[in-house]
């Protein structure tokens, strides 16, 4: 489901810049757009006849639909390459992008393991030391895969020896995984291969000798399109071929049952969760691994709320969970007694949100979103507060992993113009020491972050944070980008992108409205945004987008907005629903058809967020918002850049085909519709760096001519 080095660049200064005629007036006429026939196809739901003219655009392997991507890329990219501007800001995204960074290190049979890019690299290596002082080496570097840089490391799994890696490969930005294992003496893969893997990574059993997996079964069409039912867990031996991996549990009755299997700590039991779909709801089972007859054990069965094993005591079962806590808890559960009656809360319900908890050095850690921002604090297994962590401004916090029995974890601490310190983290003391921080190609401190909150339609108060270059003037007509996401019960949290800094280099205010729909405030937060309540999440957007002109910041013509996937969803929602509130649109990976996203790969699984187009009641719901059915002839619609790509196999590519063709046939104005379509890659896991610039280079210069945006002469001089 996110997208650096002082620099004596001086892009923004507190008051007026002297620029240069560096942009293209915004265009009056619409660009020729290659012509996309329609058909007659009609279905039927509910006795609602329901024309589908573009149905042809959803079969990926024809040669016409082939030729259609072609013709319409050529569209596209003409037109960018015609920007003056977008060189110069390709230019800087690289020179910004290019700088070391790390992931949070982990810890397994006394060395470390961590991932470093150099700056440019397309995929980051993985890197093991056998201290924190020692010299690292290679591991894993997925560059070697692929000269193009599109095979991408999905998943690790260390042995608790830390001797042997399970890993994941995937290719060209597709969700399948092929699980490998590598020695890590040797940095030689053994001969296990692991196809038809997804939504799954691997847990080794305690002795190095196996490790649990879920998986598929290889598709009988299609592997991009071909809709995945049944998942299955099973256990593989070291140095046995996949045709012998035993199952471990199925449940063909129940194809729509997703499963995760975690080996405890100790390798005494094997947590299985339980989940349907999409759902916030799970079950948990069990298998006690010291019995080799023993038989799975549905622990939690009834589908009621979300429970997270975080660890065990002997019989004695740790869970986070919102069952009769919408922002979380902790709750011990004993296994011979485990009705509700006998639970033991051992970390009450906070006004904050719990994000995770984990057990380190016999402390609970525990983080918390208090209104979209990071909290962490510790307490001890009895459930009694010992301190909060300190951490710098307005940020997210993430890491704080490791096993009980370690005496440190690590952390990284970002914000929306800070690339990430990571932090180590002496349990026992609280002390917090940098481990590693990034030099970078800019100034931090020439950038702050504010959260602002404001009332949307219904008067819920919503969360906001605005960020931009210090001294920018708020003129009411400056360049502004407005992104949210709002589903699944994923929160909006400060993130760091380079993208977003040269956004903000080139004059742009960035704006992140932390919708319902997330889980920012918790479940209640959620439900508020989904299935008969999915409008809400539209309207809060929306009503960030007027907040933002009301207050002065924009105006329409000047306002962008931006989303990916859940996100692409709520912008072609919104610019469907007030196409006059904005000058321009970037709807990335939508989901844009809401009758017909259940027939595609993962697509049935989200009906537990958005509902099912064959129930009665809610297919008018679907219908009202779905962008494509919403598109009318004769509107004017904002300027909209769609993008998405070949391998998306999550969110097929069909959905923003089908939707591209019917606002080009609707526009009555003359601000272009254009769709990028990405070739070697997906919904955007594994995407490799070169892309992720050239396609935020493309982004930024169609704001450039559409937002009429006059550019800095130092940004414009990186050209030359």
């Amino acid at each position: 489901m996110r997208i650096r080095v002082a620099d004596a660049i001086g892009l923004l200064l507190a008051g007026p810049i002297a620029c240069l005629g560096q942009t293209t007036p915004t265009d009056r006429t619409a660009p020729a757009y290659p012509q996309t026939r329609t058909i007659e196809v009609i279905d039927s739901y509910h006795g609602v006849r329901v024309p589908d003219p573009y149905r042809w655009l959803e079969d990926l392997d024809s040669a016409e639909v082939k030729a259609w991507i072609d013709a319409q890329n050529r569209v596209t990219f003409d037109y960018l390459a015609a920007i003056p501007a977008r060189t110069a800001i390709r230019n800087r995204l690289a020179e910004l992008q290019d700088f070391e960074r790390y992931e949070v290190p982990v810890l397994h049979g006394g060395r470390y393991f961590f991932t470093r890019n150099s700056g440019l690299q397309n995929q980051s290596v993985l890197y093991v030391a056998d201290s924190l002082e020692g010299e690292p080496r290679v591991l894993l570097d997925p560059n070697q895969l692929a000269a193009d840089g599109t095979v991408a490391v999905a998943n690790t799994a260390y042995t608790h020896d830390g001797r042997l890696l399970a890993y994941g490969l995937t290719r060209a930005g597709s969700d399948w995984i092929e699980l490998r294992v590598r020695d890590v003496d040797s940095c030689r893969d053994l001969p296990d291969r692991i196809e038809w893997v997804k939504a799954s990574g691997a847990s080794w059993t305690r002795d190095g000798r196996g490790f649990f997996y879920c998986r598929f079964d290889e598709p009988k069409g299609d592997k991009l399109e071909s809709s995945n039912y049944v998942h299955q867990l099973y256990f593989h031996r070291l140095g046995t071929p996949q045709s012998e991996d035993r199952l471990i549990y199925s449940r063909p009755d129940q194809k729509e049952w997703l499963f995760e299997a975690r080996v405890t700590d100790d390798g005494q039991y094997l947590i299985i969760q339980v989940m349907q779909g999409c759902e916030s709801k799970n079950r948990v089972y069990y298998l006690d691994l010291r019995d080799e007859h023993a038989q799975i054990v549905k622990l939690l069965d009834q589908f009621d709320a979300e429970y997270s094993f975080i660890d065990h005591d002997g019989p004695i079962f740790r869970f986070q969970t919102n069952r009769d806590a919408p922002r979380r808890r902790v709750v011990a559960i004993d296994i011979r007694e485990p009705r509700e009656s006998r639970w033991q809360e051992v970390i009450r319900e906070a006004a904050e949100t719990l994000e995770s908890a984990a057990v380190v050095d016999d402390h609970f850690i525990v983080r918390y979103l208090k209104d979209a921002r990071s909290q962490v604090k510790v307490f001890d297994l009895a459930g009694q507060f010992v301190r909060e962590v300190a951490l710098p401004g307005i940020g997210s916090a993430n890491g704080f992993g490791g096993k009980r029995s370690d005496r440190e974890t690590f952390y990284t601490y970002t914000g929306y113009a800070d690339p990430g310190t990571i932090y180590r983290h002496i349990v026992r003391t609280g002390e917090s020491t940098v481990y590693k921080t990034p030099r970078l190609r800019f100034r931090p401190d020439e950038y702050e972050t504010r959260q602002i909150f404001f009332t949307s339609k219904d008067g819920t108060r919503v969360p906001m944070f605005l960020t931009h270059r210090k001294g920018l003037i708020f003129d009411g007509a400056g360049p502004t980008l407005l992104c949210g996401y709002g589903g699944f019960g994923i929160p909006t949290t400060p993130y760091f992108s380079a993208a977003n800094v040269v956004w903000m280099e080139m004059g742009g205010l960035y704006a992140q409205a932390c919708i319902r729909g997330g889980g920012e405030y918790g479940e209640e937060w959620h439900n508020a945004g989904r299935l008969r309540n999915k409008q809400t999440c539209f309207d809060d957007f929306i009503a960030a987008a007027e907040w933002l002109i009301a207050n002065g910041y924009t105006r329409p013509e000047k306002l962008a907005i931006h989303g990916g996937s859940n996100g692409g969803l709520l912008v072609g929602a919104c610019m469907t629903q007030r196409p006059e509130l904005y000058g321009a649109a970037l709807p990335a990976v939508g989901v844009h058809d809401m009758l017909r996203f259940t027939k595609f790969t993962i697509g049935w699984a989200w009906t537990t967020e958005f509902g099912r187009p064959d129930d009665p009641e809610m297919f008018p719901i679907l219908r009202a918002y779905s962008p494509l059915h919403q598109v009318r002839p004769g509107t004017r619609y904002p300027a909209t850049l769609i993008t998405t790509a070949d391998h998306d196999d999550r969110v097929v590519p069909s959905h923003s085909f089908k939707f591209a063709a019917a606002l080009q046939a609707a526009q009555a104005g003359a601000a272009p519709i254009l769709i990028r379509v990405d070739t070697s890659a997906g919904h955007g896991r594994g995407k490799a760096t070169r892309q992720r610039i050239e396609e935020a280079a493309d982004r930024w210069a169609f704001l450039v001519r559409q937002l009429d945006m006059r550019l800095p002469e130092s940004l414009l001089s990186a050209e030359r």
